[in-house]
């Protein structure tokens, strides 16, 4: 028999699957972000490595459970692109660094012309730069959130 804690239903747990998913296709990033920051600072600290590859793989597999299409690593006419989701309203540009800002993110994403295949995409596209901090293991405060639209 399984531990009781393994066997959690659904609305008892705060990082429910269901509640990530929504949140991203509802264009609610900053509630999909605040969750993260939540489930990597539950994450036991000698299971995470010290580079941003690490987390990279760990959205990676957060949007691949959720069913999302993502794309890392995506490569434009001047680099490459840390990570691609798109949804069937949103595209999310996100840039991701361990030692830097959200801001030097959303820098490199405007230097390199990251959002320009996308600007005329019909959807929403969102820029997301995101900072990992090398002491608490999880996203630091605050992200950034650049959108084409208003909503």
């Amino acid at each position: 028999m399984l531990p009781n804690y393994v066997n959690l239903g659904a609305t008892e747990s705060r990082f429910e699957i269901g509640k990530f998913v929504d949140e991203v296709r509802r264009g609610e990033i900053d509630a999909f972000l605040k969750r993260l920051q939540s489930l990597l600072a539950s994450c036991d600290y000698d299971l995470i490595l010290d580079c941003e590859k690490h987390y990279q793989n760990v959205l990676y597999i957060v949007f691949a459970l959720m069913g999302m299409r993502v794309g890392v690593e995506q490569h434009t006419s001047n680099g490459r692109i840390d990570m691609v989701v798109k949804t069937d309203k949103y595209v999310y540009i996100m840039e991701f660094k361990y030692h830097g800002t959200a801001q030097d993110a959303i820098d490199q994403i405007d230097q390199n012309g990251n959002a320009i295949p996308y600007q005329t995409d019909p959807r929403a596209v969102y820029k997301v730069g995101v900072a990992f901090s090398p002491i608490t293991h999880t996203l630091a405060e605050p992200w950034i959130v650049v959108s084409n639209h208003n909503s």
